[in-house]
């Protein structure tokens, strides 16, 4: 197939966290406003006056300092953004808003903050308490974090409008967005996709690291662009997975999966489409800050809810990915260190494998993937099952016929 459009143009956007896009709404006089989790409304980040950046450290290098301050067994990711807060990466931001849903993470914030790592005098950072389970109670206390600790500085601190009017505007063009991928994810169901693991990854990866009011023409020209793509006749993919898991803001852990053939047709792992990309329905009775936060409380599959019933969606989710997208199987992978995930990548790749008899691998990753040898090792040999799998299954049905 050709080459997509603004391909290229995403890549060089995702080469650095202060980007070209994120240059120019900061010229235009906005605040921005870092994040690293769902838990996050991202929704209701991107006002008149401010608009969001979910952080990354690409070409992540020596963790030297970091590790001194966090010790080796904290996950790669917490420690490549306070090596690169050390290193002057993020002086461009203007807030740093956070939760207490992982506390590696809180540490990076609070030693951000300590040390005076932000190089801009109006830096502003806030934490909320995350609640453990979806409840009318949790629910509410959730909204009024929100609102006080992250909306209401945005206000008085960066002159945002956050009226009624002015927050349902920012979530119809959160919804104008998460249409876009809604569309190209329908592609993806098709036997010969119009559009790569490797593409898709890095137009959701641009998505959340630049400005969505400057990304969003662009997003709208490929989409356009997709939609009369002329697909390969031949269908190189040997297999269908689901990818479920913790952060990946690196595409190059899609690029290993497509070297193998392997596509990814399902992304629910934390910047992924999956539920970060699915537009947020909203009514005329209730409040926009309510119906927001009641939405990411309740679409959030984070391991960090540990109900029954959340743990139980969780599952029910990937099994209805699976159906849904036609996989073969499921990887499940976790950052190295990642506690949340660890717990679920261990237990839920066990149900999937013996209760569901879905065909699941599990992978414990580094933060930087490029040159991973084993990882690639591991994915080919899940790859290879699959096929024997799918051999065995067109054998029986036709002895059976």
């Amino acid at each position: 197939m050709r080459d997509l459009k603004h391909i290229h143009f995403y890549e060089d956007l995702l080469e650095q966290a202060n980007n070209e896009l994120v240059q120019k709404a900061k010229g235009e006089g906005k605040a921005c406003v870092a994040y690293t989790c769902y838990y996050m409304p991202e929704a209701l980040l991107n006002l008149d006056n401010s608009f969001s950046v979910r952080l990354r450290a690409p070409h992540t290098g020596s963790l030297d300092i970091s590790q001194y301050y966090m010790s080796s067994f904290i996950c790669g990711y917490s420690r490549a953004l306070l090596e690169r807060a050390f290193e002057g990466g993020y002086n461009f931001i203007d807030c740093y808003f956070a939760s207490d849903t992982c506390q590696q993470m809180v540490r990076v914030v609070e030693n951000i903050h300590e040390m005076n790592l932000i190089d801009n005098k109006r830096f502003y950072y806030n934490i909320i308490d995350a609640p453990l389970k979806v409840t009318e109670h949790g629910t509410e206390f959730y909204i009024n974090q929100v609102k006080t600790r992250f909306l209401e500085p945005l206000r008085d601190k960066f002159n945002c409008d956050i009226s009624e009017e002015a927050l349902k505007k920012a979530v119809e063009m959160h919804n104008r967005m998460c249409a876009i991928f809604e569309e190209i994810s329908e592609m993806r169901k098709e036997e010969n996709p119009k559009i790569t693991p490797r593409e898709f990854h890095i137009l959701c990866l641009v998505s959340y690291a630049c400005p969505t009011y400057l990304i969003l023409p662009y997003l709208e020209e490929t989409l356009e662009d997709l939609r009369h793509r002329q697909k390969d006749e031949k269908n190189r993919w040997r297999a269908r997975v689901v990818v479920v898991g913790s952060e990946i803001d690196d595409y190059t852990f899609s690029e290993i999966l497509e070297s193998c053939n392997c596509y990814v047709v399902a992304d629910r792992y934390c910047y992924g489409s999956i539920p970060g990309r699915q537009q947020i329905k909203l009514n005329d009775k209730e409040p926009i800050l309510d119906q927001v936060c009641r939405n990411y409380l309740e679409t959030n599959q984070c391991p960090r809810f540990m109900s029954q019933d959340k743990i139980q969606g969780r599952r029910d989710l990937v099994k209805k990915l699976v159906e849904e997208y036609k996989a073969d199987g499921v990887i499940y992978e976790q950052a190295k260190f990642c506690d949340f995930w660890g717990y679920e990548r261990m237990l839920a790749g066990r149900v999937m494998q013996d209760e569901y008899k879905i065909p699941t691998t599990q992978i414990d990753r580094e933060y930087v993937v490029s040159g991973s040898g084993q990882l690639m090792t591991r994915i080919q040999a899940f790859v290879e099952s699959l096929e024997i799998k799918k051999i065995q299954a067109k054998e029986a049905k036709n002895g059976k016929e």
